[in-house]
């Protein structure tokens, strides 16, 4: 089992990842302000309608991330995890910038970060369905796979 001191780059990343989102919330605002957009007004100009685009849709993937980030940490990597990540959160504020500018702005960084998210749910996946081996099947996958290896 994870102890504390392990999960410090995740938590670490996390509250980067809640900073980020509270950032982004913040540019909203703004926008709101800049555009005389009020609430709970969501339609404005294209400028306004980007930023607030750009902050619901990485809103909406948040948990996701958090999610996926906490069980490929605890139970693949938490390094590997944790620089994943970092990675992600890169990519979302260059997707939120990108789309604060033009539409077209957003797709690059978008491609990242969704690779960088696929990533994570492959290590979560890997991680529980190795774990779920060991501990409910008696089964350590790992070591059969080696020992298969070693046969060929």
């Amino acid at each position: 089992m994870m102890m504390m001191d392990q999960a410090v780059g995740l938590a670490a990343v996390s509250v980067l990842g809640v900073l980020e989102q509270a950032y982004f919330s913040l540019q909203v605002i703004y926008a709101r302000r800049k555009y005389s957009v009020s609430p709970p007004t969501t339609a404005g100009p294209p400028e306004f309608e980007r930023v607030f685009r750009a902050q619901a849709n990485c809103s909406e993937y948040f948990p996701i991330f958090i999610t996926v980030l906490w069980t490929a940490g605890v139970f693949f990597s938490e390094g590997l995890s944790s620089v994943c990540g970092l990675l992600y959160l890169y990519g979302r504020f260059r997707y939120f910038r990108g789309y604060s500018q033009s539409a077209q702005g957003r797709l690059a960084p978008l491609y990242f970060s969704a690779q960088i998210l696929w990533v994570l749910i492959g290590f979560s996946s890997l991680g529980v369905l190795l774990s779920f081996c060991r501990v409910y099947l008696n089964v350590d996958l790992l070591q059969v796979v080696g020992s298969a290896l070693d046969l060929v």
